[in-house]
């Protein structure tokens, strides 16, 4: 079996150190840095796309958050027509990629290659929020993983004593040894190589030089929701058309790869605070950086260990909805650009997520050279559900902050700010600083009718020997963070792979 990876090793300490993740946002050695397309939606700004471009792939640099979505998400894609999809098909795989801290039960494993870990310093302003949501009238949960996923409380980190656990550390490191695996780091797939409709092999970069590499079985592709229909329009796969326009030959007319793309845009409610104990206060004192640091390397506690989020809350804007639709995310630090400077005062933020969008994005050629970057659109806000939704999310979260277990810790209200009040007034905020989730999914969509590019199994309509594994084959998005989902997806798929062999 031959690997492919675009990027290199993942032998940066801030990849291992979860706080790290905020290190990669603008760092080109592991990151694509993908910006979106201007829309008048989001105020025509380039919104940063980030995606892994490194051993582990984006789960070398996410937020470490676990969070699988919700049942009913699953049992829509089985409703669809998608058979083996329904959430008791897929938990057994969620419960074998898993080594649960907590132990096992009839949602949790252990013994998986991916460690789950609950928060290992939990912060006051987390079991404030928490208690200002029940205070608000919300459940409190314990396992958003588990029975029930609505209410608010402690998040599950993808960590395991204090460092990160990806695809690449619980995987690949131990897959390595095995003497039928080649990884060529470095190697950027430019197409895959067809004799008619049947998936021959792939054309790489590899040190300025082009190389082909023929399969035995069957190509996969595991490029994500932005560069797996990359790789696909580049190889002649994709409307006709569009293919034509930049001189490349069709293989097969297969309309919809690049279709379908879906996130979680959102937006941030940030406070200021009247106890100095965020990370804006440890960050911006040397002497507080200095001992957060000797916290981790001797015990692998503090800010250091932390994820993107310790604390969250799903729940419904409607009573009527069958389940949430607005996750809520506490983040310890306030910064005006994710991936830029914290601010100088004491901060922190909340932030907003619709989890259900109805808009509908693409994924776009510029050109015929694979190494040019797509275009993205996105399209986000382009529902007029999608934003009164948000709009309604974030009135329903400003009120939570509000009550007394966390409002005692706020000094002030930094953005939108307190005379942002109407819906008008919140829409327009949510479109000039709003931003997505960096949780693209659904360009390359499974299903059973004439348009689906992959089947059931995973296999490309219409090709044979090309399957696709990512998170590209989401026919709708999760309601929450992706890569545990991606990673149930890539545990299932090994299944099929081995059975079709047979």
């Amino acid at each position: 079996m031959l690997l492919l990876e675009a990027g290199g090793d993942d032998n940066s300490p801030w990849i291992h150190i979860p706080l790290g993740y905020g290190k990669h946002f603008t760092n080109p050695k592991v990151n694509w840095l993908y910006k979106n397309e201007p829309d008048p939606e989001t105020a025509y700004r380039k919104i940063a796309q980030p995606r892994g471009k490194v051993i582990g792939g984006s789960s070398s640099i996410n937020g470490l958050v676990y969070i699988r979505g919700q049942r009913e998400d699953y049992d829509h894609w089985r409703q669809l027509g998608n058979v083996g999809w329904s959430y008791q098909d897929v938990l057994p795989y969620f419960r074998k990629s898993e080594d649960q801290q907590n132990g096992a039960d009839e949602y949790h494993g252990v013994g998986g290659p991916l460690a789950v870990s609950n928060p290992s310093d939990p912060h006051p302003l987390c079991e404030a929020f928490i208690e200002a949501a029940v205070q608000s009238g919300y459940p409190r949960t314990k396992d958003f993983n588990g029975l029930n996923h609505e209410g608010f409380g402690y998040l599950q980190l993808t960590t395991r004593n204090g460092r990160r656990s990806s695809t690449s550390t619980g995987y690949l490191k131990g897959a390595k040894k095995r003497k039928n695996l080649f990884v060529i780091k470095n190697a950027h797939a430019t197409r895959i190589l067809f004799e008619g409709s049947k998936a021959l092999g792939i054309e790489y970069l590899h040190n300025g030089k082009k190389h082909l590499a023929k399969a035995n079985h069957e190509v996969i592709l595991s490029s994500g929701a932005i560069n797996t229909p990359q790789i696909m329009m580049l190889s002649g796969l994709g409307e006709s058309t569009e293919l034509k326009k930049h001189g490349i030959e069709v293989v097969a007319n297969i309309p919809e790869v690049g279709c379908n793309l879906q996130d979680h845009y959102n937006g941030r409610l940030m406070y200021r605070s009247n106890e100095p104990f965020t990370l804006n206060d440890i960050l911006n004192s040397r002497l507080l950086s200095v001992y957060e640091g000797l916290r981790y390397i001797f015990k692998r506690k503090g800010f250091l260990s932390m994820g993107a989020s310790y604390a969250a809350g799903f729940f419904r804007t409607d009573p009527a909805l069958a389940s949430p639709d607005i996750q809520a995310g506490l983040a310890l630090f306030s910064t005006d650009k994710v991936g830029e400077g914290l601010h100088p005062f004491s901060g922190f933020s909340v932030i907003v997520r619709l989890l259900r969008p109805e808009s509908r994005g693409n994924i776009f050629l510029k050109g015929n050279n694979p190494l040019d970057a797509p275009a993205i659109h996105p399209n986000f806000l382009h529902s007029k559900n999608d934003q009164d939704n948000l709009v309604a999310g974030f009135k329903a979260m400003r009120e939570v902050l509000k009550s007394p277990a966390i409002n005692k810790f706020i000094q002030s209200e930094y953005a939108p700010g307190e005379s942002t009040a109407s819906d008008s007034e919140l829409l327009e905020f949510l479109r000039q600083k709003g931003g997505t989730s960096f949780h693209p999914v659904g360009t390359c969509r499974m299903g059973i009718d004439n348009k689906a590019v992959v089947d059931s199994r995973l296999r490309v309509n219409g090709i044979k020997n090309l399957r696709i594994v990512d998170a590209s084959i989401m026919p709708t998005i999760v309601s929450g963070n992706t890569n545990a989902p991606t990673i149930m997806i890539a545990e299932k798929a090994s299944d099929m792979i081995l059975e079709d062999l047979k």
